[in-house]
């Protein structure tokens, strides 16, 4: 039983630090957008912008529960050494895709925004494709800042996550 305090350390600590932060951020952000998007109906290219937020939700979830546990050395290939370059590509793979995401929801709502009038009765998706644009920008936002962050320290030889 020894161990546990120096984990619930750990863990705080992380929790604590700016990239702890930043990923629970990309956390509700993420899952923001697709619980808006999934809530609702929705149809074509709504789908790719499902995809991309579900993909990116799981695997930030999954790389913050590795660093929280402090298993990044058991990943293959990417853990280890490399797991700060690791998540810089995640970060920038992410932020690449939620740029792309963001035009498909703002072609969206731009599309549907006549129904955005109090006299329309009929169901009108406007709101819902606002607010996960809203989302989307934001959760661009953040791993940008995250990918901006993890290259700095990538470049001063760093070469953990904390």
């Amino acid at each position: 039983m020894p161990p546990q305090p120096q984990v619930k350390r750990s863990f705080l600590e992380f929790l604590k630090s700016f990239i702890g932060i930043v990923r629970v951020l990309q956390i509700l952000l993420g899952a923001g957008v697709w619980v808006t998007i999934a809530a609702n109906k929705y149809e074509g290219s709504i789908h790719y912008v499902l995809f991309v937020a579900v993909l990116f939700w799981f695997l930030t979830l999954a790389i913050f529960i590795l660093t929280i546990l402090d298993k990044q050395d058991l990943v293959p290939i990417v853990g280890g050494e490399r797991w700060l370059l690791s998540n810089v590509i995640h970060d920038v793979a992410a932020t690449l895709l939620y740029l792309s995401t963001i035009g498909i929801m703002i072609y969206k709502t731009q599309k549907n925004s006549y129904c955005n009038l109090d006299v329309y009765k009929h169901h009108c998706l406007y709101k819902v494709y606002l607010t996960a644009s809203v989302f989307a920008c934001l959760t661009a936002g953040v791993f940008l800042l995250s990918a901006v962050y993890g290259s700095c320290r990538k470049c001063r030889g760093e070469r953990t996550v904390v």
